[in-house]
């Protein structure tokens, strides 16, 4: 009689066991319920980036201009070509702008095309077979992006001298005027980050976000020669402008540029083409802010919590 007991017993418990199992298990032969996914486009931006609030300066004072916030300068290359008559340069022809006063200390040197590409060699004379600073530009549409940049030229008189290497079908125009002050160069030119140390045979890259409308590149040296070359991409492996410059000094004689960035996707790159015994410091940051980006443009590049994973300014 115990062992039928014992049986009973066992069989009693072992039912429970079915039926709780069968209970706890019963979830799982429940039709869930769709999942929440996130369907929002990968172009959205943050509501604060378009605006000018939600934008960081880049060197402390701003002005309105033309629906965009820029630091204090003129170096607007449109606004340059405005302002002045533009001469003609042909494609495969040379034209210089002799400065014989020997207290201009810079001037400034603008280019552009009517949407076709420019290809131009810029040199700066002083002196009979003394070239002490020369560029090599190439941007592929010279309206959409005109070239602008500061040249120093101390102690005595200098020759700016531009030379369009393009082809006949390629002419540009190009506007080489003394500084009054009124341009931001890089004596004045104040930064908000702490420059970057670029080795010989390094390079660096900064993305941008879709506000920002130009970038400004000031690279010098401790007074060793500087060999470099900016590219600004848009996209992988989509070189829209070229620059490859030499300068004797780079302490005596810096870069200094804004750089046009319409569209999505912009990244400056910067490649110290010199030794390792040449680096050169660099700071890139933006120029002109604008109110906001065009939501009807495509954003090249990933997201990440919402926000283009690019640099927040």
């Amino acid at each position: 009689e115990s062992s039928n007991t014992d049986q009973v017993n066992k069989m009693k418990f072992s039912t429970a066991i079915v039926a709780l199992s069968a209970v706890m298990g019963a979830n799982a032969f429940v039709q869930q319920g769709p999942k929440a996914f996130n369907t929002n486009l990968k172009s959205s931006l943050d509501s604060s980036i378009g605006t000018t609030d939600g934008v960081k300066a880049p060197f402390g004072s701003f002005e309105k201009r033309g629906g965009s916030i820029s630091a204090r300068g003129d170096n607007d290359s449109r606004k340059v070509f405005d302002e002045a008559t533009p001469v003609v340069v042909q494609g495969g022809s040379l034209k210089t702008w002799s400065f014989p006063n020997p207290m201009m200390e810079r001037c400034h040197v603008a280019l552009r095309t009517e949407g076709r590409p420019l290809d131009a060699d810029v040199e700066l004379w002083q002196g009979p077979d003394n070239t002490p600073m020369k560029m090599r530009i190439y941007v592929e549409d010279g309206g959409l992006r005109p070239f602008g940049c500061m040249i120093e030229t101390p102690r005595g008189p200098n020759t700016i001298a531009v030379r369009n290497i393009g082809q006949l079908e390629f002419p540009m125009e190009s506007v080489v005027s003394m500084d009054d002050g009124s341009f931001t160069s890089a004596g004045n030119f104040q930064i908000d980050e702490k420059p970057m140390t670029i080795q010989g045979g390094a390079l660096r890259t900064y993305p941008f976000s879709p506000v920002v409308e130009s970038v400004a590149v000031c690279l010098k040296t401790d007074g060793r020669p500087l060999n470099t070359r900016i590219e600004l991409l848009q996209g992988p492996n989509n070189i829209k402008q070229v620059m490859e410059i030499y300068t004797e000094d780079g302490m005596d004689r810096p870069f200094f540029a804004v750089i046009e960035t319409p569209g999505s996707g912009n990244v400056v790159r910067i490649v110290n083409t010199a030794t390792v015994e040449f680096p050169l410091t660099a700071s890139v940051e933006p120029y002109a802010v604008g109110d906001g980006a065009d939501y009807m443009q495509p954003v090249i590049g990933g997201d990440r919590d919402g926000n283009i994973r690019d640099r927040v300014w």
